[in-house]
């Protein structure tokens, strides 16, 4: 049975009060047609000029569609550089489809709990949303992938996760979703298709769209050579710091997930210089990664992945 549009009084208890609370203080600002979004965008490091391809309507002398996260209650701050931390509702493509879009994210690394990261995409359930698109900027553990590439998620290895901070450990909320909820096939088969389909009709570089599996790690320190060098080793593609909470949730609650990232910098994978004498290693020329290098890369990806989602939408 889907969870509830609206929570009973019946069933509330200290965390589903604050979800109604969500509720009551975006519906009693949002027109009646923004009200019931079917689809959801979450945009990453860069990427939050996406918003701005979202048209809105006529709105009344009461109504909004732009919510900073800093109002809305139950919602954190968002603290990182290329966050705006705004919620936005709109309507997107030629076929008008009713999204609501977080531009910007949360991050356990900025001190957040994984119920606190996790927190809108609940909300997002209880407005209608069925499906999620997750947006983000990762490094590239394969070779085989370059800098500006899109990579259109099949998997992931939660690192996190598998060590003891699942999104989902705590009392079981039975109207979102099941005690055990399957993660094989997180990444929606149809979805998937529709992205190579949408990357086809915009006349994408050849080779350019990838798939690969995203291992999460917490951050915010970057990831050592001999850790790059494991992540690759059991089946990474690529490494980030979020995505994957939001997706075990959103699956929880039974929305269907794609998930699109942006290839910014190649992870170093080499081991060290040895400072054995006697070997003589030569010094070689490698980029280490920054913040600055990663928001660089996804504004030079930014119209691309634009362009885009608003045609996975409107393929939808």
């Amino acid at each position: 049975m889907p969870p509830p549009q609206n929570l009973q009084s019946a069933e509330l208890d200290d965390d589903t009060i604050e979800y109604s609370n969500t509720l009551k203080y975006l519906r009693a600002y949002l027109p009646p047609d923004l009200a019931t979004p079917k689809l959801a965008i979450i945009c990453g490091s860069g990427l939050g000029g996406l918003v701005n391809t979202i048209e809105q309507p006529k709105l009344t002398r009461t109504s909004k569609v732009e919510f900073s996260y800093s109002e809305i209650p139950g919602f954190v701050r968002s603290t990182v550089e290329g966050h705006a931390g705004k919620l936005v509702f709109g309507l997107l493509g030629v076929t008008k489809v009713p999204v609501v879009c977080m531009v910007g994210r949360f991050h356990v690394y900025e001190g957040h709990t994984r119920e606190q990261v996790t927190f809108p995409i609940k909300i997002f359930k209880l407005l209608g949303v069925e499906v999620l698109i997750v947006t983000g900027a990762v490094g590239s553990l394969n070779s085989k992938f370059k800098v500006g590439d899109v990579v259109i998620l099949w998997d992931h290895i939660s690192i996190p996760g598998i060590s003891g901070n699942n999104p989902l450990i705590g009392p079981n909320q039975s109207y979102f979703g099941t005690r055990f909820p399957s993660m094989a096939d997180a990444y929606d088969f149809e979805l998937r298709r529709i992205a190579f389909r949408a990357a086809a009709s915009l006349n994408f570089e050849k080779g350019m769209i990838k798939e690969g599996t995203y291992c999460w790690v917490a951050g915010p320190s970057y990831e050592t050579r001999a850790e790059a060098r494991f992540l690759n080793f059991i089946g990474g593609d690529v490494v980030g710091m979020s995505t994957v909470p939001e997706v075990v949730v959103a699956r929880y609650c039974g929305i269907r997930v794609l998930g699109l990232s942006i290839v910014t910098n190649m992870v170093l994978t080499r081991k060290p210089r040895s400072a054995d004498p006697e070997k003589d290693e030569p010094e070689g020329i490698e980029v280490h990664p920054s913040h600055q290098e990663v928001l660089e890369a996804s504004n030079a990806s930014a119209t691309m992945m634009q362009s885009l989602v608003k045609t996975v939408v409107e393929m939808i």
